[in-house]
């Protein structure tokens, strides 16, 4: 039997870390910010967003909620924006960790938000915190989340790993909140996918979507067009789309993104790494904190 060698990297180095770099939120559109964070910033060749949002409008809202490893600045970035006791609604897309990381810290430092949730997400988070039923709401794909002075509409993304994924869509600023759909890697910090080689965008753009969606590969691609992509393909006031993995997509890139995202079914599964590749990450690992 052949045995591999693992290298012997330090226990630290294999933590989560907060970010190297602070990236201060982004205005997309009137009363709309994105929390911005990088992970893997000066740590590897490419890196990530890790995304969420916040709505400023009558009733202010809290899309997503980070990540643990970046409490600190992820809530002093949020509430730069708006007050806590103004937030009326925080919305949980899905109940991935980079999406419900600061959620009970979220919701006791604002006493009079609701948590828009679902039954599902409440079901499977139950064994990971208290589920605040008594200040909850349930909303569905296609249900519509009055905030006072506009409509949200929950809106399923056309890709998803996650059985309770919706987005969440302002048809009075024309942004699409994706989730983890249209998803990228950076190979740098960015402010607009347009920032991004035309290229390089594409290649990553088709690797996440089907590491994010394996089933694509197996979907009747006509119908799945159909029932999931053309909801946004023809909806004239999408305008930006925010990826909670992405940099903003916005202008002529926003058809680009969605001309990609219509070849994913043909393309068949993505490649993914394997313990090769595993064994030398971990040698240039050990190499770098040796």
């Amino acid at each position: 039997m052949t045995t591999t060698r693992i290298p012997a990297v330090r226990a630290d180095a294999m933590r989560a870390q907060p970010p190297a770099v602070h990236h201060p939120p982004l205005q997309i559109a009137p009363e709309t910010f994105l929390i911005q964070q990088l992970h893997g910033e000066e740590m590897a060749p490419v890196s990530v967003n890790v995304n969420s949002l916040v709505i400023r409008g009558a009733e202010p809202v809290i899309v997503d909620t980070g990540t643990p490893n970046n409490r600190e600045q992820w809530l002093a970035d949020v509430f730069s924006i708006v007050e806590p006791a103004d937030v009326r609604w925080v919305f949980l897309s899905h109940d991935d960790v980079d999406h419900y990381g600061n959620l009970e810290q979220v919701l006791d430092a604002c006493p009079n938000a609701v948590f828009v949730t679902s039954f599902f997400i409440g079901e499977r988070m139950g064994v990971l915190l208290d589920n605040p039923l008594p200040r909850s709401r349930w909303v569905n794909d296609g249900d519509v989340l009055d905030i006072g002075d506009r409509l949200l509409v929950a809106a399923r993304p056309p890709v998803y790993d996650n059985p309770t994924t919706r987005g969440l869509f302002d048809a009075s600023t024309g942004v699409y909140w994706a989730s983890d759909a249209f998803a990228t890697p950076v190979p740098t910090f960015v402010e607009n996918v347009s920032d991004l080689d035309a290229g390089f965008w594409a290649e990553g753009f088709a690797q996440f979507q089907r590491m994010l969606s394996p089933w694509l590969s197996i979907v009747d691609s006509d119908r799945w067009y159909a029932q999931d992509l053309a909801k946004l393909v023809d909806d004239p006031d999408l305008r930006t789309i925010a990826s909670a993995h992405s940099p903003p997509i916005t202008g002529t890139k926003v058809g680009e993104a969605l001309e990609l995202m219509s070849r994913m079914p043909a393309m068949g599964p993505a490649r993914l790494p394997e313990q090769a590749d595993l064994d030398d990450m971990l040698a240039a690992m050990n190499a770098m904190v040796a």
